[in-house]
């Protein structure tokens, strides 16, 4: 069997590219914390995918494997989420007894963000179905061969402690965390841009 495609997604196919998302995030701490309820999830996290992540199509780097298993939204050098959008979707859309612990973690999280140029990929994920089958990582092997190219590092937040074994697996390195009252813990992840025969990854 051949393996998947690797291709840039076009701003016009947003929304099958935030539902991939939406499925590969269902059982994530932070993001059912934020909406506990399945029917606020569903209408509200595409929402929040697409203010925080949402100007990488706009960039030209969005990224899928296959049929959209698996999607990859990177904000390229000089390019930041939309923190007035993400502010007010997250006010209008999240139980405000949890507003107080929800901005202190993006303000840490704001704090802990790079201020040299670097990659930001703010969402990462393989459709619910498709996870176990090594598309994760062939998506991320893909993506870094373009990252590493403009030997610049990289940066990510992950709100799911499972997941940070793979991310050191590419090359990634814990360099901290947010939390707050009752809000799960998101871990801070960089890695150091590569020179030239540096860039290889490994994947399981």
């Amino acid at each position: 069997m051949s393996a998947p495609s690797f291709w840039p997604v076009p701003e016009e196919e947003q929304g099958r590219a935030l539902a991939t998302l939406v499925s590969a995030f269902t059982d994530d701490p932070v993001e059912r914390w934020l909406y506990p309820e399945a029917q606020k999830y569903l209408t509200h996290f595409p929402e929040f995918l697409a203010a925080f992540g949402g100007r990488a199509f706009g960039e030209h780097t969005v990224w899928s494997l296959g049929d959209f298993a698996a999607v990859a939204l990177w904000l390229p050098p000089g390019t930041e989420p939309d923190g007035d959008a993400i502010a007010k979707m997250l006010t209008d859309s999240v139980s405000p007894e949890l507003h107080r612990e929800l901005f202190s973690v993006l303000d840490q999280m704001g704090s802990a963000h790079p201020k040299h140029a670097h990659w930001y990929l703010p969402w990462f994920g393989v459709e619910a179905g498709q996870q176990g089958r090594g598309l994760g990582g062939q998506l991320m092997t893909h993506c870094l061969q373009i990252i590493d190219a403009s030997h610049l590092p990289a940066y990510l937040e992950t709100p799911n402690p499972r997941n940070v074994s793979f991310y050191e697996r590419h090359g990634f390195q814990a360099t901290g965390s947010a939390q707050a009252g009752t809000c799960p813990p998101i871990t801070f992840m960089d890695r150091a841009g590569r020179h030239s025969g540096m860039g290889r990854t490994s994947d399981r």
